[in-house]
């Protein structure tokens, strides 16, 4: 990876702003690491996830796909702090699919810039929605935000208290909107029999 100059010239005032003492031991290196991770956290800004199914396949398969999951790590807009966990897309195709490696790819570079969790769930369905034209699709995010086990940002400045809560988001569209069946089929294929997410 290229060093981002301009970045590391940020971080650097950044630290020293907040008081971080980058004149010795680890501490040197720092505003380096910094800018690489986020040059890397925030490389899928301004990308189009419709790419990954702009060449779909021609198919007869008719039944429900599922591909469930798909693991993440993005930064969440408001902080900048990580929040991470798993997608889970069901689509009935109808003339058309892609490679199951897309739907990685497209999950992985929407994760890739400040987001939200609400909003990267309408992202994806809607490309695929757009894209694929199947007959319903159903995303469903799970992230656990680390902004929650910050010390003192919702409790007694100071005092920790594990927030051992997930965030679960989902976009529904077509079939799997209207009826219940195909909504039913996909929730046990993504989840089994306990209808949610393990916890």
């Amino acid at each position: 990876m290229k060093r981002n100059l301009a970045a590391e010239k940020a971080c650097r005032a950044f630290l020293q702003a907040v008081g971080y003492d980058i004149a010795s031991g680890e501490g040197r290196e720092t505003p380096r690491r910094l800018a690489d991770l986020y040059t890397e956290v925030l490389s899928g800004a301004g990308q189009d996830i419709r790419k990954y199914f702009s060449r779909p396949l021609p198919t007869k398969h008719g039944e429900m796909i599922v591909i469930k999951d798909i693991e993440f790590v993005s930064v969440c807009e408001h902080h900048l702090w990580p929040f991470f966990g798993r997608v889970h897309i069901a689509y009935l195709p109808h003339g058309k699919i892609v490679g199951l490696s897309k739907f990685a790819s497209a999950v992985r570079v929407l994760a890739n810039r400040p987001q939200l969790q609400e909003r990267m769930v309408t992202i994806l369905a809607n490309a695929i929605d757009e894209m694929l034209q199947p007959l319903g699709c159903m995303v469903i995010i799970e992230g656990l935000h680390t902004c929650m086990l910050v010390p003192g940002r919702y409790d007694r400045p100071g005092v920790l208290h594990p927030v051992n809560s997930i965030t679960i988001t989902s976009a529904v569209r077509g079939v799997f909107l209207i009826f219940p069946t195909p909504r039913e089929e996909a929730l046990t294929l993504i989840y089994g029999t306990r209808r949610s997410p393990p916890c």
